[in-house]
């Protein structure tokens, strides 16, 4: 190998590294732990039984005899993302437990304490986030095996069998296939400021291929998960506490806050993937929809939200490609574009799906022992927004950023 020095001033300015973003597995993170010290076994005693003790109504007893632990314990950062994982989903069963009518509105110290230590630690907000559901709550059962469904297991669950397993893994595995494109964006950028038009037209095609594979991945919902099953069961126990009816006064943190707090629930769109393809592509979305994606922004890793802050600060691709005149390159970025509209349009789809036209069939089937299905987020999507209108509008202006060749 060349010695670094001879490479330094050919070497791309961006790179994947530099935020903390996997070569292999792009936003997840890599091969995270399952089992944290051995001092803070009652949090994963409690983690690993969570659907029973939802389920029998005993998480909230369970909690109330917790011991108060602090982090000092926790090493590294693999064991910081697994005990904010593990308190986040504890912190949601036990606000959730007997549905909407009767959420807690208190969260004692011994979750409270701990939960906003770790939080802080990582420069995350204190509740469950889809870093934590999807990005940190996959493992392989044979690690020499591929990602595929049948090799993987998460590591902490709610009630929903078969339907949350597959909820949480179909999107590891649309993250999964997100990763050439993360790379072709990078490859990209670096050819704006090279600047190279093949490798730019490379990084397009690759970018394109990437953003279909996202939409195949997708899919593979429709297998796995029942409609009625994550409208009636799943999506409270992913629900904040931030423009949502049933908690208006927002939760109180017991020991950290004299005031409640308020936080939005996991939502996809605290996915890093999408605003990045939307800063590359320099799509512009409604002050509505962009003031909520922003916001989504707060819910993520500190590091995957400043490598989307890098991509919106390199030079413009659309400029780029304008001034450039090549019909090639003009070509490649508007199927790009047309690739990601149709995502937009296949999520939309599955949401009518899942949340619309499920939300009249599981009002008039009720589960024995859980929680009905929730009436105030009804259209709705877990993070607080109106979703079908929200999932319109981000569509629309996607297609609008499809460039017309000039005279």
């Amino acid at each position: 190998m060349e010695p670094q020095s001879q490479n330094l001033k050919t070497a791309p300015s961006l790179t994947l590294g530099r935020f903390h973003i996997s070569e292999d597995y792009g936003f997840l993170l890599p091969n995270p732990l399952k089992e944290l010290p051995d001092h803070y076994r009652p949090w994963m005693e409690i983690a690993n039984r969570l659907p029973h003790l939802i389920g029998s109504h005993q998480l909230r007893a369970q909690v109330n005899e917790m011991p108060l632990l602090n982090c000092q314990f926790l090493t590294g950062y693999r064991e910081q993302r697994l005990a904010h994982l593990v308190l986040s989903f504890i912190t949601m069963g036990y606000v959730w437990q007997d549905g909407e009518a009767q959420p807690k509105e208190v969260l004692p110290r011994t979750l409270a304490l701990p939960l906003v230590e770790v939080s802080r630690n990582l420069g995350l907000p204190p509740i469950l986030l889809h870093s934590d559901v999807v990005l940190a709550n996959w493992a392989t059962r044979n690690p020499g095996r591929p990602l595929e469904i049948r090799n993987l297991d998460p590591i902490v669950l709610f009630p929903g069998g078969e339907s949350l397993r597959g909820f949480i893994l179909v999107t590891v595995l649309v993250e999964k296939a997100a990763v050439p494109g993360i790379k072709a964006l990078v490859q990209a950028v670096n050819a704006v400021l090279l600047p190279s038009p093949d490798s730019l037209l490379q990084a397009l095609q690759q970018l394109r291929l990437s953003i279909q594979d996202i939409t195949r991945s997708l899919g593979q919902m429709h297998d796995y998960v029942d409609p009625d099953i994550f409208y009636a069961v799943i999506r409270i126990f992913f629900s904040g506490w931030k423009d949502n009816p049933a908690m208006p006064a927002g939760l109180l943190y017991e020991g950290v806050s004299k005031e409640p707090l308020h936080y939005s629930g996991a939502s996809a769109a605290q996915s890093t993937v999408l605003h990045a393809f939307d800063e590359f592509l320099g799509v512009r979305h409604s002050k509505e929809s962009a003031d909520f994606l922003h916001r989504m922004r707060d819910y993520m890793p500190p590091s995957h939200r400043a490598f989307i802050e890098e991509i919106h600060s390199a030079p413009s691709l659309r400029d780029h490609i304008l001034s450039s005149g090549n019909s090639q390159l003009l070509t490649a970025y508007n199927q790009c574009v047309e690739a990601l509209a149709a995502l937009r349009s296949y999520h939309l789809a599955m949401v009518t799906k899942y949340l619309i036209t499920a939300a009249p069939k599981a009002k008039g089937r009720k589960t024995s022992h859980l929680p009905g299905p929730p009436q105030a987020l009804e259209e709705r999507g877990t993070g607080g927004t109106a979703v079908v209108r929200f999932l319109k509008s981000v569509r629309d202006k996607t297609i609008e950023a499809i460039l017309h060749q000039s005279g």
